[in-house]
């Protein structure tokens, strides 16, 4: 038992005057900032009360000529009322609208912006809200100036308070030491009379701390030392079994939670970071040296509040989509843990491409909608007009079945489109290429155009002065692509304009270009040109007959032959479209 006590007793001490000196100095800290924030609220209250001669001589200086400076000096003669001592505690006079620095006591600062009391002033009520662990103490009081509105902003940047907070933390850090001196010499001389036993415990704590397991204590004790040895050996080969499966548990989850594709991001309750994988780093943008310190706001507060995060029943979860850098972004928020180690958990999906692949399918179907009910509806009203009317002469009943044909062959012509963009978008392996000479290629597309183009008064021309060579394509596909370019030239060119066609080499490419003088593509549609079903004017388009897909198709056809298609247009100058395609090499 005489053993046992001297244990108790060093333990004891020790321990009892360290709780006393941390609860001690925690509660003489806590009590500064209390008091400062206790006085700080009472001092304002009264000085601001409405009944206040304070008030009273404000609302006098701001309807007064020059309201800011007369605000400014009743404020510097009520100082000592307010504990203004242009060290830590100042006063300013805003702009009632804009928040504003107009003039005070002490220098303006950016934060003033921030500041919720000022912004409840703005908002006309006294913005007196404030807590312990702020890092300045603050009222922002409204006064009506007529025509003219003022806020007296009162700040305590609370340095008095962190340099008593200071001096008291030596001093309790002073006397915490001395404490500990005291409590250990007692300690020593209490216990040496177990000192040999407990020199055996502390060698083998040791051990263990450095991650050491062999060798166990051997003790024929049948005292408390006995049987504090005996727990000792088996503690410490329940200890080795449990590390050793933590840390394979460790490693397959640090594994995983760096491996995964899917950003996880760990909040802790206040709101501030504590893990993010290398996944939601890159798609939150965030670097290595980044993340630390950043806040659930900074990334999802936008979306999905803090507070309606913490409000997640345990087992629930919420989602919200942000928009970073061009990526839309998934997040699945949910609560972990419990006490201590609960906040919140992030997983974040990139959902960019499934996002754009779904607006790309509803606005095709759209599109493709639109395009067959105009046409569907014409053949209808046309074909009702000759199923009810029996006295329409025979002239007017062949332009009626004219029209009907033509818009069965427009919506041939759609259907055909958009099988020819269904194959290129499903089939891009199955290429059927070969050599082929592009000049060849050209003057065949520019001959079986040469009626249309005379039909509308065109010249057309073809300059084949330079020889590009061979190149390997699929060529109905390639003639398809020039089809489109010509004849969107012939349709967009008023009649008795000029088209020419020319076949050239660059380095490595055999090119075609198609220059015509019609009326030209705006600047803000050139980005968008190659896209389904897009016109740069629907009605116009409509009327020459064009489904919006004849430069999809060919930019899908050039991509596949690895070439590049480009368009440059001046409105109501021309355009010129350029097809590059890789020459084939000489071993093919």
């Amino acid at each position: 038992m005489l053993r046992n006590l001297h244990t108790k007793l060093m333990l004891v001490l020790v321990l009892l005057m360290i709780a006393i000196m941390a609860v001690t100095g925690t509660f003489l800290i806590n009590g500064i900032g209390t008091y400062h924030l206790s006085e700080f609220t009472s001092q304002m209250a009264t000085a601001f009360s409405q009944s206040s001669e304070l008030v009273s001589d404000l609302r006098a200086a701001a309807r007064s000529g020059n309201g800011a400076e007369a605000l400014s000096d009743v404020l510097r003669a009520y100082s000592g009322t307010l504990g203004v001592d242009l060290y830590s505690r100042n006063y300013y006079v805003l702009d009632g609208k804009t928040g504003a620095f107009l003039t005070g006591s002490g220098e303006a600062s950016p934060e003033f912006a921030f500041a919720p009391n000022i912004l409840t002033a703005l908002s006309g009520e006294v913005g007196d809200a404030r807590t312990v662990t702020g890092t300045f103490m603050d009222v922002a009081v409204p006064i009506d100036g007529g025509d003219t509105s003022y806020i007296v902003y009162i700040r305590d940047s609370k340095l008095r308070a962190s340099e008593l907070t200071s001096e008291l933390f030596v001093i309790i850090t002073e006397s915490l030491f001395f404490g500990l001196a005291i409590s250990v010499v007692l300690a020593f001389l209490l216990s040496k009379t177990i000192t040999t036993p407990i020199e055996w415990l502390t060698r083998s704590a040791e051990r263990l701390a450095s991650g050491r397991y062999e060798g166990r204590i051997e003790s024929s004790a049948a005292d408390e030392i006995g049987v504090l040895t005996e727990t000792f050996n088996d503690m410490a080969e329940r200890l080795e079994t449990t590390l050793e499966t933590m840390q394979s548990e460790r490693n397959k989850l640090e594994t995983l939670f760096l491996r995964m594709t899917d950003g996880v991001c760990a909040f802790a309750m206040s709101g501030e970071i504590t893990q993010i994988n290398p996944a939601a780093q890159k798609m939150l943008a965030l670097e290595d040296s980044d993340w630390s310190g950043k806040r659930y706001d900074d990334l999802f507060g936008q979306q999905l509040s803090w507070e309606t995060a913490l409000a997640i029943r345990a087992g629930g979860c919420a989602e919200c989509d942000i928009e970073r850098d061009g990526l839309i972004l998934r997040a699945y928020i949910a609560p972990f843990g419990d006490g201590a180690d609960a906040g919140i958990m992030a997983v974040v999906h990139d959902v960019t491409e499934q996002t754009k692949l779904e607006n790309s399918r509803r606005e095709f179907v759209a599109n493709v909608s639109h395009e067959l009910r105009t046409p569907l509806t014409n053949v209808k009203s046309y074909a009702e007009t000759l199923y009810d009317t029996d006295d329409l002469d025979r002239d007017t009943e062949r332009n009626f079945l004219g029209v009907i044909i033509g818009e069965s062959d427009r919506m041939t012509h759609i259907v055909s489109d958009l099988l020819t963009l269904s194959r290129l978008d499903h089939d891009r392996g199955a290429k059927n290429f070969e050599l082929h000479d592009l000049s060849a290629i050209a003057q065949k597309v520019c001959l079986a155009m040469e009626l249309s183009a005379k039909e509308r008064g065109h010249d057309l021309s073809l300059d084949l002065s330079d020889q590009p060579g061979l190149v390997m394509c699929d060529v109905n596909r390639i003639e398809q692509v020039l089809v489109n370019i010509l004849s969107n030239a012939i349709k967009y060119t008023p009649d008795g304009g000029k088209i020419e066609m020319r076949v050239y080499s660059e380095p490595g490419y055999a090119c075609v270009s198609v220059s015509d003088n019609g009326i030209g593509i705006p600047q803000d549609s050139l980005d968008r040109i190659f896209e389904r079903f897009y016109r740069v004017d629907k009605a116009r388009s409509r009327a020459a007959g064009g489904s919006g897909l004849g430069l999809s198709i060919a930019k899908d056809i050039v991509d596949l032959h690895s070439g590049e298609l480009k368009i440059s247009s001046r409105e109501g100058v021309g355009t010129t479209v350029f097809v590059r395609l890789p020459v084939a090499q000489s071993e093919k």
